[in-house]
Order: structure tokens, then sequence, then C-alpha cells
């Protein structure tokens, strides 16, 4: 399914253009990892992990927005996205509590820590950091993408910061939250993350 058509079989007909405008955003020429594909992925794993979200549609909507905003060069891409979000869907039917609750998960992409019995919030952080899980080949894809989007970044800077966000994540007694992303993608995200630091100092 064309992922616009995605987004009205989610929020209706009469949304579509704002579907269309969330397209173009990921399309943007500057995205290399936080683009179409990302998104398409999300949308995938947050439809294998619905049977854990307390409301799979807001999570999905959430799914939508959480990078909608993507400057690499600034730090409040969460919250900007967020705001987007209510202004977005402020002019739908969506109830003003579901609006306020796809925010709040927008927003808790910046720390990916839910609380223990956030359901949705975990759905959410799992399907945007399963890449982390991913095949070698795929992660190493990853990995460049990201550097791409940084490039602005002198070598020696964003070696330090990527390699202190890998010790912060292996310092995590889990990556993931849902019991299905856990033993889909914690094992293997774990060694990514080691080998991609083991690089990173070499």
């Amino acid at each position: 399914m064309d992922l616009v058509e995605r987004w009205v079989a989610l929020a209706g007909e009469a949304t579509r253009h704002i579907g269309e405008g969330l397209a173009a955003r990921y399309a943007e020429p500057h995205r290399r990892h936080h683009d179409l594909a990302h998104l398409t992925t999300v949308l995938d794993l947050v439809d294998e992990l619905a049977a854990h979200a307390a409301d799979p549609d807001v999570v999905r909507l959430a799914a939508w927005f959480h990078d909608a905003v993507y400057d690499p060069e600034r730090a409040d891409n969460e919250a900007r996205s967020g705001r987007l979000a209510a202004r977005m869907l402020a002019d739908t039917d969506l109830a003003p509590e579901r609006v306020a609750e796809v925010v709040r998960l927008v927003e808790l992409t910046e720390t990916h820590a839910p609380d223990d019995t956030d359901r949705d919030g975990q759905v959410l952080c799992d399907a945007d950091l399963a890449i982390l899980g991913a095949d070698p080949e795929r992660y190493a894809a990853y990995t460049a993408a990201v550097r791409e989007e940084y490039a602005f970044v002198p070598e020696e800077i964003f070696r330090a910061g990527r390699a202190e966000i890998l010790r912060g994540l292996l310092d995590l007694p889990s990556l993931f939250h849902t019991p299905e992303a856990r033993a889909r993608f914690e094992d293997a995200a774990r060694r990514n993350l080691a080998t991609e630091l083991l690089l990173l100092n070499a």
C-alpha cells in the first residue's frame, strides 16, 4: 500500500493532505536514515507489535509524526515534531486526549525510556530502535547513513559523540521493552553496538 494511502486508511480521507505533507517531510533530501524507508519500517513494526499496545492506532499516528521534523543541526527535533502533531491533528476529529497522547509519544522518542506500564510508549520506542538489531550489513548501512546526516560534524568530534551514545545504550539493562522485540532484537543489537564501538575506538 502506498504510504499516503496507508495514512488515509488510518486517519480518514479528509486528512489525506496531512499524510501527503508528512510523506513530503520524510522525503527531504538531507535525510539519509530518518527517511521514508525508516518511516515504513517503524510503521510495519508497530503493526507487528500492536498486540502489546493499549491503543495501536495512537501509536501508529505517533510513528508518522515521530521524525516529522528532522534537522541534524538541532537538538529539539522531537519537541518540534510533537508541536507539529498537535497543530496538524487539531484540525481533525481525533479526540483532544488522543492528540495529547500522540504528542507525548512523539516526545518520548527523545529518550526512548518509557515507563514499565507505558505499553504504547514501549511499542513506539521498540519499533524506532529496531534498526539496532538488524543484520550486520543493514546495521552498517544505517551507521553510514547516520554519518552522512552528520557530515557537518568533524570526524573526531563525531566519533567521540557517537561512542558516548553507544556506551550509554550498552549500559542499559535492556534496549527493548516489549517481550517480542526483546526476543527478536536485543542480542543482535548488543553485538552491533559493541562492534561499532570497537571500530570507533580503533
